[in-house]
């Protein structure tokens, strides 16, 4: 038999249209057996979603290319830096940034740790108030999953406006830049772009198929950006440079307070922004094949390159400023356009390298919006917020919860509003960002201390004695930021400059706790879920703290 397929086969090999046939067909087996091992993986991934008690209904087409750009393509290291420059110029100067990005990178890495750890033993787009439900005691699982949910989905909204209202801040000033010093940046102008950002980033929210590419995109974009715009700075600044002493050493305390080291934590707001939101990609599981190994790769991956190219980045930002009084004075308001102004001495040039900073601001906005609304559906799913009903719909042609979309983008649009309140609203969304995450994180992460964490089946992902620290670190990280980052920017405190952050995270709780007990207690879904032999969808429910009980209510 095997002399004859190889006389068959010798016979045919100089025939091009019998071996472009068989090329043909050789391919089409190869394509089938692909399609089929997908088919196959799907189905796997759609079982374990059904055994944690929900119903499969996005459609698993990212990558583990496409988590890390929806991941850095938020977090945005260098481009974060950037837009929130003013707060870190104020409380140090170039050394306050420079050895915060060093303190806020380490930390993040642990806290990417303890994410990353979570996530590949319960991927769930529910993310953090997921993880809290399934570690939790029976009796607080469902108020300490609720509270957990409500926070990380204040804390996306206010990632998401602050975001935004970088955007803006930077396309005012690039019109500030063209206009002359005589032009002034008023409110009013600022908030109504912001707006116009938010709608903006709403669209590309609507189109399902197209969000993987745009998240690549957005990674790549940002990546070439940061690299054309760090030479073309330097080149163009080459025998005008800084002094080492003026970026490692001089320390420059524009905020008032008298305690140089009050002005640099309240700096580290400036770095720490730049490295929230790490939670993004845990929220994109019901999105992706295997998430329990891709997503920590986009985490871990996000905290590596966001402090690659944010250290080097500012560094050499800080050796190109020629006049640090000018960027203080300036009438942009918006300190990196001053910096490229001054390395390139030409306003062309300077928009230019801002038309590439904008492209990399506008994928970080989109990313936001991405991740804020998975997270508003998913919680709307388990009734975590008021109307679920009508935030856990997928819309059926394009395949994203449009009206979660349509919600969430509303509350960005109100959360604006801070910045038309106070002249510190900027710096307000970017600590409500902070703070808000910080303990969304931390009580999973009390949970997992309190249960144990050998007393869990772990993921791929898990780095046992270290994740223990990480778990630690992640803890003392965010006690430290809820009470410093609470503190005024600046000296005198007026009603014009006030940090309102702490009045908002205080009411926003007092809201989340009487909604519970009024109504969120009765209709909070707190029940899992297991497949039947028949394939339909019932409840179980739980017996104890650890255990779900594997038979099927009758």
């Amino acid at each position: 038999m095997s002399e004859k397929i190889t006389t068959t086969t010798s016979a045919t090999a100089g025939d091009p249209e019998l071996t472009q046939i068989r090329s043909r067909i050789f391919s089409h087996t190869d394509g089938l057996e692909r399609a089929t091992s997908r088919a196959s993986l799907e189905e796997q991934e759609d079982l374990k979603l059904a055994e944690m008690g929900y119903k499969p209904e996005l459609r698993r087409n990212f990558s583990a290319w496409s988590l890390l750009g929806i991941g850095f393509g938020l977090t945005n290291s260098w481009f974060g830096i950037s837009a929130s420059l003013v707060t870190g110029i104020y409380s140090g100067g170039p050394l306050m940034i420079v050895y915060g990005i060093l303190i806020i990178a380490f930390v993040s890495t642990f806290i990417g740790i303890t994410l990353s750890e979570l996530a590949s033993a319960f991927p769930n787009s529910g993310g953090q108030y997921y993880w809290t439900m399934v570690l939790a005691p029976r009796k607080q699982a469902p108020f300490l999953a609720y509270m957990c949910g409500a926070l990380a989905w204040a804390g996306s909204v206010f990632s998401a406006a602050s975001t935004s209202m970088s955007v803006a801040q930077v396309i005012v000033g690039m019109h500030a830049l063209l206009a002359g010093p005589d032009f002034v940046v008023k409110d009013w102008m600022v908030f109504v772009t912001f707006q116009i950002v938010n709608l903006v980033a709403f669209l590309f929210n609507c189109y399902g198929k197209l969000l993987p590419y745009f998240a690549k995109a957005a990674l790549y974009i940002s990546l070439i950006s940061y690299f054309t715009i760090t030479v073309t700075v330097l080149a163009c600044s080459s025998g005008r440079y800084q002094s080492a002493h003026f970026v490692f050493v001089q320390f420059n305390n524009q905020t008032g307070w008298k305690s140089s080291g009050i002005a640099f934590i309240v700096g580290l707001i400036n770095p720490n922004w730049c490295f929230s939101c790490l939670d993004s990609a845990t929220h994109m599981a019901e999105e992706a094949l295997e998430p329990e190994r891709k997503i920590p790769i986009a985490i871990m991956g996000t905290v590596a390159i966001g402090f690659l190219t944010s250290f080097t980045y500012v560094i050499a930002m800080f050796f190109s400023v020629n006049n640090l009084d000018e960027i203080f004075n300036s009438n942009t308001l918006v300190p990196i356009i001053d910096i490229y102004y001054q390395a390139l001495r030409n306003k062309g040039g300077t928009i230019w390298l801002m038309v590439m900073f904008l492209l990399t601001a506008f994928g970080c906005n989109m990313s936001g919006q991405t991740w804020m609304t998975r997270l508003c559906w998913s919680f709307s799913r388990d009734n975590g917020l008021l109307g679920s009903k009508y935030w856990s719909i997928i819309h059926p042609t394009l395949g994203v919860p449009l009206n979660a979309n349509i919600m969430s983008c509303c509350w960005v649009a109100f959360a604006g509003c801070l910045y038309l309140v106070s002249t510190s609203g900027f710096n307000s969304m970017v600590v409500g960002t902070i703070t808000f995450l910080l303990l969304s994180y931390a009580i999973p992460v009390v949970c997992l201390l309190l249960k144990g964490r050998n007393n869990i089946q772990h993921g791929p992902f898990w780095l046992g004695p270290l994740g223990y620290i990480a778990n630690v670190i992640t803890l003392l990280w965010t006690l430290f930021a809820l009470v410093f980052f609470s503190f005024p920017f600046t000296i005198p405190v007026t009603k014009d400059n006030m940090n309102y952050m702490s009045v908002v995270i205080v009411g926003y709780s007092v809201w989340c706790v009487a909604y519970w007990f009024v109504r969120g207690h009765r209709v909070f879904k707190t029940t899992e879920m297991r497949l039947s032999p028949n394939g339909e969808f019932v409840e179980v429910e739980k017996t104890d703290d650890t255990n779900v009980t594997e038979e099927i209510k009758q």
